[in-house]
């Protein structure tokens, strides 16, 4: 297990990774399933200028089709103590109850302000958001299913939680990592590691390429060098 929070330096290491050579460096560690520990497609990343995103997970349910009868059955002041208790750099993790039809979007400028605040760098969630030019002018991360133009009767069901967001189930404090194709679950445990093997990865990588640029290139030497002459 590794010990300790991450230090500043460590989360910008695995900032400096792309999200397919994150899930490449975890399946060399032989962790999981290659084919779990992440998000499906529907899940969007809104403004891939940001460049990747990493953050602890705080985590919340929504539903936003019918107002709260009688009331929401959480407060959003027991949102912002949820999400300010967890360390940072974080990410509110939304679940919405209307997907795959979400209705009315729980972000915007004011909330990406509001949390930004709390020390959310983004949001991730299956349902949509809204006022993107103010969001990522911020900037705030914004993965979604959709875009939506209305806050319709947004309320909050429970925070705190685990929740399903793209078929990943994210529990509060679970280490995510996204950009432009998609959002990862990085095994806190492995978290220190990933870097190295990214390199090893990267490396592997670069000589295919590279031989496969050069002017030499030849089938049956390219077969011994990916089999090992088998």
């Amino acid at each position: 297990m590794a010990e300790g929070p991450l230090t500043a330096d460590e989360l910008e290491a695995l900032r400096q990774i792309t999200s397919p050579t994150i899930c490449n460096a975890i399946e060399t560690l032989d962790l999981r399933p290659r084919s779990e520990g992440f998000m499906g497609p529907e899940i969007k990343c809104r403004f891939p200028s940001l460049g990747p995103m990493v953050a602890y997970a705080s985590t919340a349910i929504i539903s936003a089709r019918m107002p709260a009868n009688p009331k929401p059955r959480a407060r959003v002041t027991e949102l912002w103590e949820h999400v300010a208790a967890t360390p940072g750099p974080k990410v509110l993790v939304i679940q919405d109850m209307d997907y795959p039809n979400p209705i009315g979007s729980f972000w915007g400028e004011v909330n990406g302000n509001i949390f930004k605040a709390l020390g959310c760098v983004g949001t991730i969630t299956n349902g949509g958001v809204r006022d993107l030019p103010e969001m990522e002018a911020m900037p705030f991360h914004a993965f979604s299913s959709c875009v939506l133009v209305s806050h319709a009767y947004h309320h909050l069901i429970d925070v705190g939680v685990p929740v399903e967001v793209g078929g990943l189930v994210v529990k509060p404090g679970d280490l995510l990592h996204g950009d432009e194709h998609g959002v990862a679950n990085i095994p806190i445990e492995a978290a220190r590691a990933i870097p190295d093997a990214a390199r090893r990865v990267e490396e592997r990588e670069r000589r295919i390429i590279d031989y496969c640029k050069s002017p030499g290139f030849n089938l049956d030497d390219f077969r011994d060098m990916m089999t090992g002459g088998r």
